[in-house]
């Protein structure tokens, strides 16, 4: 087949919509499709098309269905679809749902906010990692603590760096965080915040390959976000063997299982404290983390997310057949 792929465009080549249109353009040619990715539609013929996010591709879906309306369209809500615009400004984000032929989520609790009459249409498909080439090995200088992300709003991104302020003048907790800031509001409070807090480095946007270094010389991960889609870094951490310490969120709980031991609520700065000095001194606690990940790290495999894809682009064969 033909296949279109929108994402909309961000501010870095490293969103977590590019990277995951990436990666579902290389599975889709690695199952024997011709994929187009591109920011919107031109009109061009497709068999498919495959969106990311229904609020930012809302004109795209809208112009691919009234010029093909009987070829079909899978639809990605993102985190910001489900848990902010459905609330905000539901009307293209609900149309763009409607008019998809499947929807993809990417965690297991999505499905709570897609409309009743729409969750036939609903698929989970788990973003995949690919498992590091080496060894973890957590550094023996300070206990590291990474944050993955870009610095935006909804990330909550200096939580860990506000938790680590309160740990006991003896700790060792160290947290450094990697992502470009999104406005220069953003950039200067964290420039404020590496002045004023001696635990906390930012090293701003970086490559994939020092993303996966950090994670190999990281003690544990926090995703302080106020809501998820499914975050990517969940996978690749999960996939390292890496323990996270995750805000309680649909999208984090809906990637993790409701019994995993590492959460805290939104925003709680002395709950994550407490969690940082768990990591810190806690080894039984760390054990239960690493083998509550290991649990949960089969879900991220690539295979599972090729096979994903192909099941869903057969079931839409069938119908049309």
């Amino acid at each position: 087949m033909k296949i279109i792929l929108i994402t909309p465009k961000g501010p870095t080549s490293r969103t977590g919509n590019k990277v995951a249109a990436s990666r579902w353009a290389r599975i889709l040619r690695r199952l024997g499709h011709r994929v187009h990715v591109a920011s919107d539609y031109d009109g061009a013929p497709a068999d498919l098309m495959v969106a990311v996010h229904a609020w930012r591709s809302a004109d795209a879906i809208r112009r691919f269905k009234s010029t093909w309306s009987g070829r079909p369209l899978i639809l990605q809500l993102s985190g910001t679809d489900i848990y902010d615009y459905m609330k905000t400004d539901p009307v293209p984000t609900l149309r763009s749902m409607e008019l998809a032929d499947r929807l993809v989520a990417l965690n297991d609790l999505a499905w709570r906010v897609v409309p009743k009459r729409l969750r036939a249409r609903l698929l989970v498909i788990h973003q995949s990692a690919t498992p590091p080439s080496r060894l973890r090995r957590p550094s023996s200088r300070a206990v590291t603590v990474s944050v993955i992300g870009h610095l935006r709003d909804v990330k909550d991104p200096l939580r860990a760096a506000e938790a680590a302020r309160l740990l006991p003048v003896e700790s060792r907790v160290r947290i450094e965080q990697v992502g470009q800031a999104y406005t220069p509001q953003w950039a200067a409070l964290a420039h404020a915040e590496m002045a004023a807090n001696p635990r906390y480095v930012w090293r701003g946007d970086v490559t994939a390959s020092e993303v996966r270094r950090l994670l190999a010389r990281s003690h544990a991960m926090v995703v302080s976000s106020v809501s998820e889609g499914g975050a990517n870094v969940i996978s690749e951490a999960a996939v390292a063997g890496v323990p996270i310490l995750a805000s309680r969120v649909d999208g984090n709980v809906g990637l993790l299982g409701a019994d995993y031991p590492g959460y805290f609520p939104i925003g709680d700065t002395r709950a994550l404290a407490r969690l940082l000095r768990q990591i810190e001194c806690d080894s039984c606690f760390v054990q239960r983390l690493g083998e509550a990940v290991s649990r949960r790290a089969s879900l991220f495999q690539p295979p599972r997310e090729i096979a994903a894809w192909r099941h869903l682009l057969a079931s839409l064969r069938r119908r049309r057949g």
